[in-house]
């Protein structure tokens, strides 16, 4: 069972980096972003054999004692797999960007000893079979992402941000606490395989499901605490990346590992999904409304997050976790590759939609899109799918229908036509496959979606009235836009409906009250 010690090199060899990069924090450091950079690559390639061995050998659990002194436990199964790859994938793309992007940068050496120990962190975290554990590990993350994110602490909207951050965080350790001390308390062990698999319904659970979901959703920039994952954009882009990319799968990747213990508590599943479906529709429509490219980036995270989050009270896990993936790849590069934003914009000589569709283009897009959905899902078999994930599945078709309606306009070429039917196809088609691919990886690990009960039906339903909706005012944009209504609202969306205005004037008086 080598492969259980293996996963413990990767942050061995970032946390050694960063220790290096810390004895020469100033200017031109040297050799140490190259050495920071090649130790980030090791990580990666030993985090990927690690995953090869795992498939080759089985999951399991070991006791490592004696490393510096401290016992550590690694739990080496599908989803720490999946994490400790894509963690340190993003982390070696990220400080190779850093290497040239930091060059010249006073502090330079501080800045990458800092982003190699929060990466060395987060592995240690995904690694994790130990409550305590994992518990140092996500308070020790959010420690050394808020040096980065204070960077530049001559920056008063730096100071601001990281001092909102600061709180968020350790109000979401607390409730990780508390969970832990809950679930040992229920379960006489701080081993999590052994909670996972012994863990019965009763309040302490039930309570330590609640502090599960309340950390998470804290760690996630959900609704309506979600103001400082837009405002920590003083931070230099690479460090944007990797919170954008890595550190925020922290609530996820949480939930996704407590998942038994999640389904134990209906009412608490019952809040994920309706927090997560009202945070993704709040996010996506005020991310439309931004006008700087890292914010509107900002908001998308914070939409993508919600909807992980849904999908974990929906009891779809290997969704979630797929979900994850994809994000991070995406938002890795699109945060790299801020800078190019604006010269493609200034390329498109005809902004918005090629063509306007009506009501009725809009409707057809909506019915076609959906039996397209439907005759991939009856060719590649929706048997063995959950209502869950069908569900689903209709929800993100959704978002190919608004491409319809333009490619069903009038005035529309029919090569647009042609293009979306294949967007529709293909997405449809790539969902089917995944679904597979990701239930095939975490068989055995993660636990099945169960069968609906008349709440998940009524939240079910809910999702797709909801998103439904939103969808078609999308899609139907161009024939209420220059209503006098719809300049108020975009006012306010592009606002963010001052939630976060609130949160700063209570934590403005709270500071107000602690200086006094």
């Amino acid at each position: 069972m080598a492969h259980l010690y293996l996963p413990l090199v990767s942050p061995l060899l970032l946390l050694a980096a960063a220790l290096l990069a810390a004895r020469n924090p100033g200017l031109r450091p040297g050799r140490v972003p190259h050495l920071a950079e090649a130790a980030a690559f090791a990580a990666f390639v030993v985090a990927s054999a690690s995953a090869a061995l795992l498939v080759l050998e089985g999951p399991g659990t070991s006791a490592l004692i004696g490393l510096f002194g401290i016992g550590l436990t690694v739990q080496l199964d599908a989803v720490s797999a999946v994490m400790l790859v894509l963690v340190s994938f993003v982390g070696w793309i990220v400080l190779r960007y850093s290497r040239t992007y930091m060059d010249g940068e006073a502090r330079q050496g501080a800045f990458t000893a800092w982003m190699s120990a929060t990466l060395a962190a987060v592995l240690f975290l995904v690694m994790s079979g130990n409550l305590f554990q994992l518990f140092a590990a996500w308070a020790l993350t959010s420690l050394s992402l808020n040096r980065l994110l204070l960077f530049y602490p001559e920056r008063a909207t730096a100071r601001r941000a990281d001092r909102k951050k600061a709180l968020i965080a350790r109000l979401s350790e607390a409730a990780l606490a508390g969970a832990a001390i809950l679930l040992f308390a229920a379960t006489g062990t701080s081993q999590i395989e052994t909670i996972l698999a012994t863990a019965e319904a009763n309040w302490m659970t039930m309570a330590a499901a609640l502090l599960i979901a309340l950390s998470a959703v804290l760690a996630s920039a959900q609704f309506p605490l979600h103001g400082w994952l837009t405002e920590v954009m003083e931070a230099p882009t690479p460090v944007s990346a990797l919170l954008h990319a890595g550190v925020i799968n922290a609530g996820g990747f949480l939930l996704i590992r407590f998942a038994d213990v999640m389904l134990l508590a209906p009412g608490v599943m019952a809040l994920l999904v309706m927090l997560g479906g009202f945070t993704a529709l709040f996010a996506g429509l005020v991310m439309l409304t931004q006008p700087a490219v890292k914010t509107s980036l900002a908001w998308s995270t914070i939409a993508q997050m919600a909807f992980m989050v849904m999908q974990c009270g929906l009891a779809l896990f290997p969704l979630a976790l797929l979900h994850i993936v994809a994000h991070s790849l995406y938002k890795a590069h699109a945060f790299l590759f801020s800078g190019e934003a604006v010269r493609n914009v200034a390329a498109i000589r005809r902004p918005g939609p090629i063509a306007v569709p009506s009501a009725r283009n809009v409707l057809q897009a909506f019915v076609i899109a959906t039996i397209v959905y439907g005759l991939v899902g009856a060719i590649l078999g929706f048997d063995g799918k959950s209502v869950q994930a069908i569900a689903l599945g209709v929800i993100l078709i959704f978002g190919v229908a608004y491409l319809f309606a333009q490619g069903f306009a009038d005035a529309a070429p029919r090569a647009l036509m042609r293009r979306t039917v294949i967007y529709a196809l293909v997405t449809s088609v790539s969902y089917f496959a995944l679904q597979i691919v990701a239930q095939s990886l975490t068989a055995g690990t993660l636990p099945p979606t169960p069968a609906p009960g008349p709440l998940e039906w009524a939240l079910i339903v809910l999702a797709l009235v909801s998103f439904g909706c939103v969808a078609v005012a999308q899609a139907t944009f161009p024939l209420w836009a220059s209503h006098p209504a719809a300049a108020g609202l975009r006012v306010h969306l592009t606002n963010g409906l001052y939630a976060n205005a609130i949160f700063d004037k209570l934590l403005d008086g709270w500071s107000r009250r602690e200086t006094a």
